[in-house]
């Protein structure tokens, strides 16, 4: 009896480590390399090219997947970095500078998601972490710790685009990744504080 279901239950699980060695291998090349191919991915990954399209069929497939992994990692920083404790201006400084850490590791999957998919693509992508945004500017703004001069849908806009800037600005040469947290973190309290 143990026989017969043996062989289903050790095909899933070999499907689900080859899935998540895809996924792992996806993100540190893209990272990487913007330009990276399928079959690179597949010789990281240590799958043939066969598993590797039998499980994304496509690279943009897997690119939306490698940012759905890696926005995964910034929805559990909005868990971890508190951002129901405390002002609201402050805890979207914090998770800003926590979710730098994640874009700037992956800032060439980003390259490769805006070249492939588009901004606005990628823009639906966040749309869950967006959402935890503009929970936390609604709650600031009740709270008297974000500016209501705004739209707060521009507030949560602001957000996004500083952050993603930064990347930009990184790439270009034109700021010093270790100083990216804190300039997004000094860009942010300027644009959330409230007037006067």
């Amino acid at each position: 009896m143990g026989a017969t279901s043996s062989p289903g239950v050790r095909r899933r699980a070999d499907a689900e480590r080859n899935i998540a060695a895809i996924l792992a291998a996806a993100l540190g090349a893209f990272a990487r390399d913007p330009e990276v191919t399928m079959t690179d991915i597949a010789r990281e990954a240590g799958v043939g090219r066969v598993t590797l399209y039998g499980h994304f069929g496509s690279r943009d497939v897997l690119l939306e997947a490698a940012i759905g992994q890696a926005l995964g990692e910034v929805d559990v920083l909005l868990d971890d970095v508190g951002i129901t404790v405390g002002p609201a201006d402050e805890a979207l400084v914090r998770l800003a500078r926590e979710g730098w850490q994640v874009l700037d590791r992956t800032r060439g999957l980003r390259r490769a998601a805006l070249k492939a998919l588009g901004e606005a693509s990628l823009r639906r992508q966040h749309a869950r972490v967006l959402t935890r945004v503009d929970e936390l500017v609604a709650r600031g703004r009740s709270e008297g710790d974000i500016r209501t001069d705004l739209p707060a849908a521009w507030l949560t806009a602001t957000y996004y685009g500083v952050i993603h800037t930064a990347a930009d600005e990184v790439d270009a040469g034109r700021l010093d990744r270790a100083a990216a947290g804190d300039t997004i973190a000094a860009t942010l309290r300027s644009a959330l504080a409230t007037p006067g």
